[in-house]
């Protein structure tokens, strides 16, 4: 790392640390967003996720006094390894000191380590996204020379009132699944999907398979009420997958992903199956429901949410920095 101020240290976070990390960052977007955002169990499950290596893939900055002055991780666990996912926060009252540049002189070196993995030939990046409101991590970024790529809405819906009953193409049926059992058949259906959303790039499946049972498996708030999958016989259409919570907003219910296989778009089932998750989130007592999308979605699923009454809330930002140029494996 670059030098730091006198009297910080940096060394990688542990697990102990984590509800410490998740306070701080929520003090924070408290301020800068007015809510939390941060749910320390999610935080959690993030990184213990398999493939990701705290010792090796996270700094953590300390004052003398002990108190969290920065934190970054670094997220190069997906073959091919042409994207890097990254994070670097410092604290507010902490900003100005060198503290994001001293992280940034670990993040970026890390995250070039993944440009060895990647097939020869191919574009290497690393991405990390802002707050719309964060204007000192805008312009910090924008020295380091990352550039803008990319807007995300977050798109939200009162369910303060029954939402439209879903209208189901012909021979079209919703059916629960509980993913702690069967979770590779819904998870090769969501992929196939998504391989038509930005920055969509085809990898190791058994990683992302691995890693999405691990999130499932460990997390408190599975529910299989909340994952759908729409059946056209003995074949997947769609599935939406849903969480009982939006962030740290317990009274809010959020659509994880929602997407529908080629062959049965433009009949409506991408409506259907929204509907039908926000009338089981409203049963649940949901008072309230969020999801996030790409602004410019490739397949018009701005369009489709805003059918089913939903509005844009909030925006956020995805930058990247070029870690080697050649040729873009990303859905673009």
């Amino acid at each position: 790392m670059n030098t730091l101020p006198n009297g910080y240290t940096a060394r990688p976070a542990m697990l102990d640390d984590i509800d410490n990390i998740a306070n701080v960052v929520n003090q924070y977007t408290l301020r800068l967003i007015g809510e939390p955002y941060l749910p320390a169990k999610y935080l959690r499950n993030f990184l213990t996720v398999p493939g990701f290596d705290l010792a090796t893939s996270s700094r953590l900055v300390l004052s003398s006094t002990g108190s969290i002055t920065g934190f970054a991780l670094v997220m190069d666990i997906q073959a091919p390894y042409v994207e890097v996912s990254s994070w670097g926060f410092v604290p507010e009252a902490e900003q100005g000191k060198g503290i994001g540049s001293a992280l940034h002189g670990w993040i970026e070196p890390r995250a070039r380590e993944a440009v060895v993995k990647a097939p020869e030939g191919a574009r290497v990046f690393m991405s990390q996204s802002l707050f719309d409101q964060d204007e000192p991590g805008r312009a910090f970024l924008e020295r380091c020379g990352y550039r803008q790529t990319r807007h995300i809405w977050r798109m939200a819906v009162a369910l303060d009132k029954a939402p439209a009953v879903p209208v189901w193409p012909e021979n079209i049926e919703p059916q629960n699944v509980d993913l702690r059992v069967d979770l590779e058949r819904p998870l090769r259906a969501a992929n196939e999907a998504f391989r038509d959303h930005y920055g969509h790039v085809e990898g190791d499946f058994e990683q992302r398979l691995e890693r999405r049972r691990h999130d499932v498996e460990n997390n408190p708030d599975y529910s299989p009420d909340l994952s759908f999958v729409a059946m056209d016989g003995d074949d997947i259409a769609g599935i939406c997958f849903c969480s009982p919570q939006s962030g740290t907003d317990t009274s809010a219910g959020y659509v994880n992903s929602l997407a529908v296989l080629r062959p049965w778009r433009k009949r409506g089932l991408g409506l259907a199956l929204l509907l039908h998750a926000l009338s089981v989130l409203r049963e649940k007592g949901k008072v309230r429901a969020a999801l996030h999308v790409d602004a410019q979605s490739l397949t018009g699923a701005t369009h489709l949410y805003e059918k089913a009454g939903m509005h844009v809330d909030q925006l956020s930002h995805e930058y990247q920095l070029e870690l080697r140029s050649g040729v873009d494996l990303a859905t673009k």
